[in-house]
């Protein structure tokens, strides 16, 4: 089967399972970009409560957040983890878009895809998947996001070694599939989803929807039941 076929029998049996899951789960950019940084090594639950203690600060503005003492700013953010340096972190991040653009998000997203990556990539804290998360998801630029359930996911069905680089991951999606955020957004949120309900470190592969396709789903299978 061609790497696009595929990929695309992967997103149906996914969509079909869990149905559109319409993240991320935000109500403005900030929001987003924010939530990309506190998300860095900790569980969602962990990030929406130092969301909310955000909201509740009236803090979930650019200028806002450059405004705010550090010490003050690391307490909100203290249930996502590592929230000194996350707190650094969302500084950087806010003086950048004062920089770039003067806090207008909707004029920053009008610039081209690389163009955004490159400067994002250079702010305090932001590596390649958070900068990939406030592209697609923040901007809506097309662009495929790799995360640790992506790259699990994808060896586990037998496209890609176990450690295999974010841009290698990264282009196989991008060089097989519709140049689409949309596309990108909802597939990259059911592997997600799918992750944390089946494909877990310690996978539940009975009833799997892609069980069939899957390399080591197929071999776990019939080692269980062969015991």
């Amino acid at each position: 089967m061609h790497m696009r076929d595929r990929l695309s029998e992967i997103y149906d049996r996914l969509v079909e399972r869990y149905g559109p899951q319409n993240w991320w789960p935000a109500d403005t950019p900030i929001e987003v970009m924010v939530g990309a940084v506190l998300t860095q090594a900790s569980s969602w639950t962990n990030v929406e409560q130092a969301l909310a203690n955000l909201r509740d600060a009236d803090a979930l503005s650019s200028q806002a957040i450059r405004d705010m003492p550090l010490p003050e700013l690391a307490r909100l953010v203290y249930p996502s983890g590592y929230y000194n340096a996350k707190a650094r972190k969302l500084k950087a991040l806010c003086k950048f878009l004062h920089d770039f653009c003067e806090d207008d998000i909707d004029r920053m997203a009008f610039r081209p895809t690389q163009e955004l990556r490159i400067e994002l990539l250079r702010v305090y804290g932001i590596g390649n998947e958070t900068a990939d998360d406030i592209l697609l998801y923040a901007l809506g630029h097309p662009i495929f996001v790799v995360d640790t359930y992506t790259r699990r996911l994808m060896h586990r069905i037998g496209v890609v070694e176990e450690r295999v680089n974010y841009p290698k991951l990264q282009a196989l999606f991008m060089d097989n599939l519709p140049s689409d955020a949309q596309y990108f957004n909802e597939f990259h949120a059911l592997i997600v989803r799918h992750s944390v309900v089946a494909c877990k470190k310690s996978p539940e592969c009975e009833g799997c929807p892609i069980l069939d396709i899957c390399e080591f789903g197929t071999s776990n299978v019939q080692v269980s039941s062969s015991q």
